[in-house]
């Protein structure tokens, strides 16, 4: 089936950068953002669906940083994802009040609550656990042969290996407990994938979005309470004991940042495992030279991150009058950040669309522009990166796709809903 992004176009009204089926079919509209990038970096873009209001796609690397490191000009919040029909993430989404919608110097204080848990040093009690959960996870897909002589198997990538380990990492972090993370996995792939047919299961993506965002904030509702009569040592529990300005945090501020972790922090990470993983299969000189030397392991995260990009955009409110990519954008009007544009910037990036897990510099941007916004736990994501892909490349050998790819039909996640490989088994 032919899709909207499966074209270059030829001029600016040819653009499409929001068709749910492209992105569904297609994947990222790469050809449609490097157009934009040659000849309009600041355009202003008028979808055809009517639901969706005018805003200005911005897909230059320079121009997002600028964006990202100025909050007085481009406030986020509001509307910080675009939120039309079938592309709607917040619908139906209950009210929130964390991290992604603060300005300075709101933002600072909640940030600095949990800030620590996420340093270095603060993940280093976790690496031990990230480390068995990825081993287990492998050996159990390891485990599935269909050829117990040829060691030959199967395997489905996302419901298999990439959706366990972010989502364990982030309950053992919260203190949720493991009997009831898949509950956990339920509710987020209803609320990411809530414009998804196969999440909506027969209700409207309104009704999906709200049945699992309400589920998730009744059972974090009951959980911090637990933390309150009998503290442990985890993150919910220091923010049920934080405060801000010398008040404890609102009930509505703590279930926002549950609410914020436990989606941010699940959704970005496997679907990064599973278009990592894609990009090696893709591209298997580069999987056998990570085999052959492991040393390469971190710069090939971080260009497993650029690659993937799985956050597409976040937008922002313009409160002054502003001039980008040589257009003047009046107050009160959007712009909307592409982070996998900025992330094949000719400018920036030598050959942006080739997959090189040797690129020094790789300076992307798959976790935000480096203002104050800088993904809160980028730390945790390349620890758990680096760990699942060495558990994959010790224990399964020889990996090649068996099957179609299917996506998550979102214009805000770059979501990988199916990922069939036919693997030789380690051993």
């Amino acid at each position: 089936m032919a899709t909207p992004f499966d074209t270059p176009p030829q001029s600016l009204d040819e653009v499409n950068i929001t068709s749910p089926d492209g992105y569904a079919l297609s994947g990222y509209p790469h050809s449609h953002w490097a157009y934009l990038r040659q000849h309009a970096p600041a355009f202003r873009y008028q979808a055809s669906d009517e639901e969706l209001e005018p805003f200005w796609a911005i897909t230059k690397w320079e121009d997002i940083q600028r964006i990202s490191r100025d909050p007085q000009t481009f406030s986020n919040k509001t509307d910080i994802v675009l939120r039309l029909g079938q592309l709607a993430e917040g619908g139906a989404a209950p009210q929130t009040h964390h991290l992604l919608d603060m300005d300075p110097p709101e933002h600072a204080q909640y940030r600095a609550l949990v800030n620590r848990r996420f340093t270095t040093r603060g993940l280093s009690m976790l690496e031990e656990r990230i480390d068995e959960v990825a081993g287990e996870v492998v050996d159990r897909a390891a485990r599935q042969i269909v050829d117990r002589v040829a060691r030959r198997g199967e395997c489905e990538v996302v419901a298999e290996i990439s959706n366990l380990l972010p989502l364990v990492t982030i309950c053992e972090l919260l203190g949720v407990p493991r009997e009831r993370q898949g509950d956990m996995i339920q509710w987020v792939n209803e609320m990411v994938g809530s414009g998804d047919p196969e999440y909506q299961r027969g209700r409207t993506q309104q009704e999906t979005l709200a049945a699992a965002s309400q589920a998730l904030l009744g059972f974090f509702m009951q959980l911090s309470q637990q933390k309150r009569e009998q503290p442990t040592d985890d993150l919910l529990t220091t923010l049920v004991q934080s405060e801000i300005n010398g008040a404890p945090l609102s009930p509505l501020d703590l279930l926002s940042y549950c609410y914020l972790l436990i989606i941010a922090g699940n959704e970005t990470t496997r679907n990064t495992i599973s278009g990592g993983l894609m990009a090696l299969i893709e591209h298997p000189e580069q999987m056998a030279l990570l085999r052959s030397d492991r040393s390469l392991m971190d710069t090939a995260v971080e260009e497993i991150l650029r690659w993937v990009s799985p956050v597409i955009h976040f937008a922002r409110v313009v409160t002054e009058d502003v001039e980008v990519g040589g257009q003047l954008i009046p107050a009160g009007e959007k712009v909307v950040m592409f982070y996998p544009s900025a992330n094949r910037d000719e400018d920036i990036f030598d050959d942006p669309f080739r997959f090189d897990i040797t690129r020094t510099p790789n300076e992307h941007l798959a976790f935000g522009g480096f203002g104050e916004h800088y993904c809160l736990g980028a730390n945790l994501a390349r620890l758990q990166l680096r760990t699942m892909f060495g558990h994959i490349l010790d224990r399964l050998d020889e990996i090649e796709l068996n099957g179609d790819i299917e996506r998550l039909r979102s214009g805000f996640v770059g979501g990988v809903k199916r990922l069939p490989i036919r693997y030789l088994a380690d051993g």
